[in-house]
Formats: structure tokens, C-alpha cells, sequence
């Protein structure tokens, strides 16, 4: 492996075995290299390999930084913290404030990075991410002078605290925001509170010095390799645990900078049903962390086209090229500071079964990409098909004896669940008959009873929430921002008070977003033939093609 400086024109040309230096396993962005994506992708991780397509071959804006890669990941798992990791990262930040004409540290005007993780297989959520790191009482103050807005800087600062004492210091949120409730005292006497509660609940202050700020969090994402969550969607995924992730240190952008700032996550195609559309949620004057949680009601995407339409065109142009480079579903997240739109990770979309089969099919229409069989028969195999021969039918049902609908909210993953009402991640967990989780919406730390359930019902978050993606990676039915549906000490309740509790039977569809009180009664053979055609004519094309493939045995 040769050592890659963000001035070299040297070249990658292999990964790496093992870590023999740290300087030639850390890697800019925009590093030039010459390895399949394939490769890149092992030793950067996909979020870092898709940072460096996009500031390379691409020339799309990112926001620039470095990868730390997998391997000292690894090492680090195996060993401890490698010689040299601190001076490393120093060395790395420092040449990415030279190019961005900032520095971590400067009280006059900061450099804050993003920190977050990137393994070489899609694991949405399971592994940690800070962001705005490299503030402190000094620097906020910075931040808020070149920024012209105190409360800006106070409330990225505010972020930072929470984020950093969560990720990286262990303390339980739920604590945290007991011991600092805002007293309305302002943002700045907020974030004193919360340094305080920090300190008493975690036994230290979070650190000072931005440079041990990140690497801590470097390390906290390596350790969050081995967190339970993490374990646990392995586990189901079938993930080889001597994997490993890479980190990347991405120059901050603001998402809540103005009213002409917000972030996003966005698909090139409808991951739930396959369309050749775009979807996925906006959120104004918000952080990433802020969509993906799914505390926040979200707009949908195409909302940008309204509010921002020159930038709403621009998305458009750049995942048109990112899909025809990567040939597969993109899902990309992206922010908009102050009318500039910047894009921080593309990878391949988690998608349900008949999507993948319809995407397969417009892709292998496509003129500019035009899929080979051989690469159809790889995106949707068999058992891949079986499953969406089920999803076409499964929002089919009889009409005659059908309960009434509670209430009909977002589809975000197809198919129909049957299950007993769960309100607590425990309780799925530890379930031995068919349940549907119940949550106003999940996180992480919510994994080991979404794996242990037949469905996912929420009543907050959007098409990107967390709920959502995992459910489409993992091919179960889910509905999310059931907001007519709201918690109390009995359950559920509906605007009409409709009320389901712990222990009823519902039945949801993450195709149309009906939850039913109830079972829903299967239709019967006939329909289920019909349903195929009609709905997923693709699926018996598809077939009809690899069939041909087979015998002609040629791509």
C-alpha cells in the first residue's frame, strides 16, 4: 500500500491485509486510486468508497475529508488503539483545514467535522455517528460570530454535547434529558445544564480539546462494532463479525443555517414499490440526525421542488449520474446550506422484494444502463422472487368481512402482518407467537425486538426513518407516521377512539398503510394468480428472461 497525501497523484492499487502504518491506511476523499468499487469498498467501507466516486470520477460537491479504513478498525478491535492514531488524525485534520481555510480548535473561526461510520456491508443505524465535533466554550462562540447567529451556534452546540456524552461517553439519552430539562432559561443556560448532567452522570466533563474529541469518537465508532445492537442485526443479516467498519471525518455542512438550508435523505427509485421516482423526506433547517430519527414530521421530497425549485432540479441531475454510475437504487443523504446543496453518502438502497424486481426491470430498460441478465439474475435470485410474488398480493384482500381500518398512514415497507399488539422492545423480544411492534418510533437500541417481530407499525417518522429502512432491508411489512394515532397509559387511541392495546391482534399493510383491528382475511387462489399479473407483470418477464439466459447461457 502506498502512502496517498491529498496532493499525491500516487495511486491505491491494493487493499491492505493488515495495518503496517497508519499513514497508508487513511485516505482523503478525493484520493486518486485505481481499485474496482468492489475493492474500494472492502477497504473504505461503502460510505467511504462512495465518497471517493463521488469526489473523484464524479466531481460532485462533497464536503471534503478522510476515511479511516477498515483494517484499522480491526486492528484496533484486535489490539487497542494503534501506535500513532492520535498524531494521524491531527496530521489529517490539519491538511483538511488547509483546504477548507479553517482549523479544529480556532476560537476565531472552527472547523467542525462530522464523524460517523461506514462498514463495508449496509448496517443503517446499528453503528454510531457525532456530529459538529469541535466545539467547546471558546469555539461556539466563534462559530457564532462568522456565522452572525448566536443561536446557531449554541443549538450546534447543544447537539454536539448530547450526541458526544450518548455515542461516546455511554450516557443513557433518556437520563441526560431528565437531568437537563430545558428551564427556559435560553439556549446558552441549556447547554450548561446539559455539560453539567453530562458530567455528573458520566463521572467526566466532555473533553475541551477537539482533538481528543475526535479521537474518542474514532474509537467509539470502532467500539460500536461489538455494541448489542450491532451484534443483533448482524446476527439476522448474517454479517461476518471479523468485518470491521471504516470512519469517516467529514468537513461539517449546516442543514440549520437560514431558512434557505435543510437536509434530506432521497432515493433514485421508490424502494417500496420500485417506481421511477424519487422518495424519501426533506426536513428545513434541520441535521441529518434530525430525519433518520424519525422524531420529526418530515416532507416529502418532492416538496423541494416548491420550496427550492433551481435546487430540487440540481438533486435530480446528480442522482441521475450517481445511478447511472453505480448502475443499482442510490440512497443518498444530502443537506443544502444557505441555497448550496452538498451531498455526504450515497450506497446501494435497502429495498423490498417486488421493488427489487421492478428496479431490476427498469434498470435493464434503461439505455444508459442497461442491466445484463446476468446481473438481474444477481439483484433479484429465487428466494428474492418468491418474496415478491407475496408482496404483489398480500394488500389483496376479500372484501367481505373485513374489519374497519384504525387508520391509514405511510407504507414504507410492503407486505401484510398479522400479529399481537407489542408496545416495548422487551416484549417482542421476548415473544414466542407472531407480533407487530408498536413504537412512536424506533431507534437502534430498538433492533433485537424488530428482528423478533412480524411487522413494524409507528406512529412518528417518515419514508427514511429508522423503522423504515430496516424493514426494507429485512423484507418486513411496516406503516410509519401513524399520526392519528397517539399514546397513553392504555395503549393506542384513534381520533375516533378506536383503541388498540397490548395484546390485540392487528393486521397491517406496508403497501397501502391500512392498520386493522383484527385479522384480514387471505384471498383466496384465483386472486393471488390475478394479482401477479396485474400488479408485477415484471416479475413474470423477468422470469421469462433468465429463463432464456439459462439455456443460451449467455449474459
Amino acid at each position: 500500500m502506498t502512502t496517498v497525501s491529498p496532493k499525491s497523484t500516487t495511486t491505491t492499487s491494493a487493499s491492505p491485509a493488515g495495518v503496517t502504518g497508519l499513514d497508508s491506511a487513511v485516505f482523503h476523499f478525493d484520493h486518486p486510486h485505481d481499485l474496482p468499487h468492489e475493492d474500494l469498498v472492502a477497504l473504505l467501507g461503502g460510505k467511504g468508497a462512495g465518497l471517493a466516486e463521488m469526489s473523484t470520477g464524479l466531481g460532485i460537491s462533497v464536503p471534503p475529508g478522510f476515511t479511516v479504513s477498515v483494517p484499522v478498525c480491526r486492528a484496533y478491535l484486535e489490539h487497542g488503539r494503534p501506535a500513532g492514531l492520535t498524531e494521524t488524525l491531527a496530521r489529517f485534520v490539519g491538511e483538511l483545514g488547509e483546504r477548507m481555510g479553517r482549523n479544529l480548535g480556532d476560537p476565531a473561526d472552527p472547523l467542525l467535522v462530522a464523524v460517523r461510520s461506514g462498514a463495508p456491508v449496509s448496517m443503517p443505524g446499528m453503528l454510531d455517528t457525532v456530529l459538529n465535533l469541535g466545539l467547546n466554550d471558546e469555539t461556539v462562540e466563534g462559530l457564532a460570530a462568522v456565522s452572525g447567529s448566536e443561536d446557531f451556534a449554541w443549538d450546534s452546540y447543544r447537539r454536539f454535547v448530547t450526541m458526544y456524552a450518548v455515542t461516546v461517553m455511554g450516557v443513557d439519552g433518556g437520563e441526560l434529558a431528565a437531568a437537563a430539562v430545558q428551564n427556559g432559561g435560553g439556549i446558552e443556560e441549556h447547554v450548561r445544564d446539559l455539560k453539567r448532567a453530562v458530567e455528573q452522570l458520566a463521572g467526566r466533563p466532555v473533553p475541551t480539546d477537539p482533538f481528543e474529541q475526535l479521537t474518542e469518537a474514532v474509537e467509539a465508532v470502532f467500539e460500536s462494532w461489538h455494541s448489542p445492537r450491532a451484534e443483533t442485526y448482524r446476527e439476522r443479516e448474517n454479517i461476518d463479525p471479523a468485518l470491521g467498519t471504516a470512519v469517516t471525518v467529514q468537513a461539517m455542512v449546516f442543514g440549520n443555517r437560514g431558512e434557505r438550508s435543510g437536509t434530506g435523505v432521497v432515493f433514485t427509485r421508490n424502494p417500496s414499490t420500485g417506481a421511477d421516482e424519487l422518495y424519501g423526506d426533506y426536513l428545513p433547517m434541520a441535521q441529518g440526525e434530525d430525519v433518520v430519527a424519525g422524531t420529526a414530521k418530515t416532507l416529502c421530497i418532492s416538496k423541494l421542488a416548491e420550496l427550492h425549485p433551481e435546487i430540487y432540479a440540481e438533486l435530480r441531475e446528480t442522482l441521475r449520474r450517481l445511478e447511472i454510475r453505480f448502475r443499482d437504487l442510490c440512497d443518498v443523504e444530502f443537506t443544502i446550506e444557505e441555497g448550496r446543496l452538498w451531498l455526504l453518502q450515497t450506497r446501494p438502497g435497502k429495498r423490498g422484494a417486488a421493488a427489487a424486481v421492478r428496479i431490476a426491470a427498469g434498470l435493464a430498460r434503461d439505455p444508459e444502463i442497461s442491466l445484463t441478465p446476468a446481473e438481474i439474475a444477481e439483484r433479484v435470485p429465487e428466494g428474492l422472487r418468491e418474496r415478491a410474488r407475496a408482496e404483489a398480493l398480500a394488500h389483496v384482500a376479500d372484501e367481505t368481512g373485513m374489519p374497519p381500518v384504525v387508520t391509514k398512514a405511510l407504507g414504507a415497507s410492503p407486505g401484510r402482518a398479522v400479529g399481537r399488539a407489542v408496545l416495548t422492545t422487551d416484549a417482542a423480544a421476548e415473544a414466542e407467537d407472531d407480533v407487530i411492534l408498536v413504537r412512536p418510533e424506533t431507534s437502534p437500541e430498538d433492533v433485537a425486538g424488530m428482528a423478533a417481530s412480524v411487522g413494524l407499525l409507528t406512529t412518528k417518522g417518515g419514508l427514511v426513518s429508522h423503522a423504515a429502512v430496516v424493514a426494507r432491508g429485512w423484507g418486513i411489512p411496516a406503516v410509519v407516521g401513524a399520526h392519528d394515532l397517539r399514546f397513553d397509559s392504555h395503549g393506542l387511541i384513534s381520533t375516533d377512539g378506536t383503541r388498540i392495546r397490548a395484546g390485540d391482534l392487528i393486521t397491517i399493510d406496508g403497501s397501502t398503510g391500512c392498520v386493522w383491528l383484527g385479522a384480514v382475511t387471505p384471498p383466496p387462489a384465483d386472486v393471488v394468480n390475478r394479482a401477479v399479473e396485474h400488479d408485477l407483470p415484471e416479475l413474470l418477464l423477468i422470469e421469462r428472461l433468465l429463463e432464456e439466459h439459462a439455456k443460451n447461457g449467455e449474459n
